[in-house]
């Protein structure tokens, strides 16, 4: 295994604005693009490699092909379908799961055997797929759960208490969509309770639910506006790239696999704070939920498996 090399497959928008922050962040020894589009990931290959002369590191940037993955620490796969209009949530699941599925069984017979990150939509359902097509241990098969809503939920709270979204530790739980939540309780600027400092403050508790609803909302308006969202989830990948090659044992809300009970769940991906090194998942944070939040977790958890039983665990198998 090579230690910093990264095969991204995926040259779309998601995927381009992940490349682009490593090369200007620096941290990754080589980068290798994979796409269907030969000629596109050529031409990416080629405008990322431009910008090498102001880069913080040396790094080599090539167009290549699912063989790159046999010695990659990290595999990132932000490929797939988008939802088009009038295509149901399921249906979008059954179309990028056939991705999936044919992707992850080209990783796997190059002989691969590092931790990949999943970017595609439904996430927490196509993590699912891939740990399940992988056959690779589960802490070496995470999506990007709710890291995306998390870092956005803590510009908006440091936003509205005008205070540095860095010191602000609150998280986004549950499904990477409508269904997630927060556990206020849980939710601190410094070391000090959010909810206390409403209460201190005399601010309206309500303005917390407005708070979560404009979390939920953004990527809808983003996209009404701009037509689809990228920089912010490709700053959130290379954060948890980052994670692993520096084997941080970062807290991040990641979408990584519940079993024997924890969170009263089993078998199924979803975004739960856990701590992120160079394996992968080290271990997740068992938080206390109160009656609220557990059903929502719970609720999160129920959509995800009945599209997996309706269709998703029939297309794994065929």
């Amino acid at each position: 295994m090579k230690k910093g090399k990264i095969v991204l497959i995926g040259t779309g928008f998601v995927g381009m604005s992940m490349a682009y922050s490593m090369l200007n962040r620096g941290g990754i020894n080589e980068l290798v693009l994979v796409d269907l589009d030969k000629e596109k990931t050529i031409g990416e290959e080629m405008d990322l490699s431009h910008g090498l002369p102001y880069a913080p590191q040396k790094m080599v940037i090539k167009a290549g092909d699912y063989s790159d993955c046999k010695d990659a620490q990290i595999v990132v796969i932000t490929a797939g379908a988008a939802q088009k209009p009038g295509q149901t949530r399921l249906e979008l699941a059954e179309t990028n799961t056939k991705i999936m599925k044919s992707i992850t069984q080209q990783i796997m017979e190059s002989g691969f055997n590092g931790i990949i990150i999943v970017a595609t939509n439904p996430v927490d359902l196509m993590t699912y797929v891939v740990a399940e097509v992988s056959g690779l241990p589960k802490n070496q098969v995470i999506g990007s759960g709710t890291v995306l809503d998390t870092a956005r939920l803590r510009y908006l709270l440091g936003d509205y208490f005008k205070i540095s979204s860095k010191n602000i530790h609150a998280y986004i739980m549950g499904e990477h969509g409508d269904s997630s939540f927060v556990p206020w309780k849980h939710a601190y600027i410094g070391c000090k309770r959010i909810i206390d400092i409403m209460k201190d403050n005399k601010h309206d508790i309500a303005d917390l639910n407005k708070i979560h609803k404009g979390v939920v909302d953004a990527a809808y308006e983003i996209i009404e506006k701009k037509k689809a969202t990228y920089y912010g989830i490709g700053m959130a990948l290379n954060r948890i790239v980052r994670s692993i090659l520096d084997n941080e044992n970062s807290i991040l809300t990641v979408s990584t696999y519940l079993s024997n009970g924890q969170y009263g769940q089993d078998d199924i991906y979803i975004g739960i704070p856990a701590v992120i090194n160079s394996n992968g998942v080290r271990e997740l944070l068992d938080l206390e939920l109160d009656k609220e939040e557990q059903e929502k977790l719970d609720n999160s958890c129920k959509i995800i498996k009945d599209m997996r039983k309706n269709s998703i665990d029939k297309i794994i198998k065929e």
